[in-house]
C-alpha cells in the first residue's frame, strides 16, 4: 500500500519478516493466540461448519431411509419383483449336470482312470460335496414324502432319499469304481414356473424313452419332465448306447418352486453303461416338457446340457493329447 505524507515523501508499508522457526510456525497454525484460531478458524467457525455437515449428512441420510423404506415396501423377501418372462433369467429352464471338474482347464470333461484310486477319489468327493444337502436329515420340519398321489402343502417340502438312485450312491462310489460311471441332472430353479408336462411318447423322443412312457399305465405318474441322453454325434452315439435313469424324470409335484424353506431342487442320476474306452465321448442330455425350449449346439443351448467323458482302462491314455 502507498501512502502520501505531507511533506510530500511517499511511503510504501511491508509485512515484517517472519523470523519464526518451522516448530513455532507448525504451533501457530494449530492455534494462532492473536486471532484464538485453531486450524485457521475460529471456534464460531468451526462451530458453523459442524452445524452445516450435521445437518447436510442427517438430511442425505434420512433421504437415503425414506427411499430404501419405499423401495422395501415394493419387492417381497419370498417372491422376486420380477418373474418368468419379465424376468433376466426368463421362463426357460436350463439344465446343469455334475460332477464338474474343479479345474477349470478341463471343461466339462470326465475322466478317470479305472486303475488309478487316485482319480476315481477324485470325482467321488466333487460328487459327495454336491450332495452335501441332500444327505442331511429330511425328517420334521417341513419335511413330506410327496407322490403322484400324495401332493405337498404350498408350505411343505417334498425329501429326497439318495438311496433311491441305484448304483448312483456313496456307497457305491457312485460308480467310478467300475466303467459305468454316474453324472447328477439338475434343472435350474425359476419361481413361479410349471411345466406342460409330455403325457404322451413324442416322435422325436429316443425310442428308450417312449417305450419308458408307454410302459407307465398311471396318467398321474406321467406328469414329469423327461430327460434323455444320448451321444452327441455319430460316433459318440455308437460308443455310448446305454443309459440307466433313477427316475427318468423330475417330478411333477416338485414344481413350481416357490422359495418354500427346505426346498431342494430333484435330481436325476444317469448312468452311463459301460461306454467305450479309452476316447472322449460327447453326450448331450435333453429335457422334455412342452414348455422347455430345446436348442443344441455349442452356442446359445437351451433345455439341454453338453459333457464329455473318458473312461481309461490301459492307464496310458493322456487326457489332455485327447481333447486336441
Amino acid at each position: 500500500m502507498v501512502k502520501d505524507n505531507d511533506n510530500g515523501v511517499v511511503g510504501f508499508q511491508f509485512h515484517q519478516r517472519d523470523d519464526s522457526t518451522k516448530w513455532q510456525k507448525f504451533q501457530r497454525a494449530l492455534y494462532d493466540p492473536s486471532t484464538k484460531q485453531v486450524l485457521g478458524r475460529t471456534p464460531k467457525s468451526w462451530g458453523q461448519l459442524l452445524f452445516f455437515y450435521a445437518m447436510f449428512y442427517i438430511v442425505l441420510a434420512a433421504l437415503f431411509a425414506i427411499c430404501m423404506q419405499g423401495l422395501f415396501a415394493t419387492i417381497s423377501v419370498q417372491e422376486p419383483t420380477w418373474k418368468l418372462e419379465e424376468s433376466l433369467i426368463g421362463n426357460n429352464p436350463g439344465l446343469g449336470f455334475r460332477p464338474i471338474s474343479d479345474k477349470t482347464e478341463d471343461g466339462s470333461l470326465i475322466w478317470y482312470n479305472t486303475t488309478n484310486h487316485t482319480t476315481t477319489t477324485k470325482w467321488v468327493k466333487l460328487m459327495n460335496t454336491f450332495l452335501e444337502d441332500y444327505n442331511k436329515s429330511q425328517v420334521g420340519e417341513n419335511y413330506v414324502q410327496c407322490d403322484f398321489h400324495k401332493l405337498p402343502e404350498p408350505d411343505q417340502a417334498c425329501a429326497i432319499d439318495i438311496g433311491d438312485f441305484g448304483n448312483c450312491t456313496p456307497e457305491k462310489n457312485y460308480g467310478y469304481n467300475s466303467t459305468s460311471p454316474c453324472v447328477f441332472l439338475k434343472l435350474n430353479r425359476i419361481f413361479g414356473w410349471k411345466p406342460e408336462f409330455f403325457t404322451e411318447p413324442q416322435d422325436d423322443m429316443p425310442i428308450a424313452l417312449k417305450e419308458h412312457i408307454n410302459s407307465i399305465i398311471n396318467k398321474k405318474e406321467r406328469q414329469q419332465i423327461w430327460v434323455s441322453c444320448q451321444g452327441e454325434n455319430a460316433l459318440d452315439k455308437e460308443s455310448a448306447t446305454q443309459f440307466e435313469y433313477k427316475p427318468h424324470g423330475f417330478a411333477g409335484y416338485f414344481y413350481p418352486y416357490l422359495n418354500t424353506p427346505n426346498y431342494k431342487s430333484p435330481l436325476i442320476s444317469v448312468r452311463i453303461l459301460n461306454p467305450t474306452p479309452n476316447i472322449i465321448i460327447s453326450i448331450e442330455c435333453r429335457a422334455w416338457a412342452k414348455n422347455i425350449v430345446y436348442r443344441g449346439g455349442s452356442l446359445n443351448r437351451a433345455g439341454s446340457v453338453s459333457f464329455e467323458i473318458m473312461v481309461d482302462t490301459e492307464g496310458k491314455a493322456n487326457v489332455m493329447e485327447a481333447k486336441i
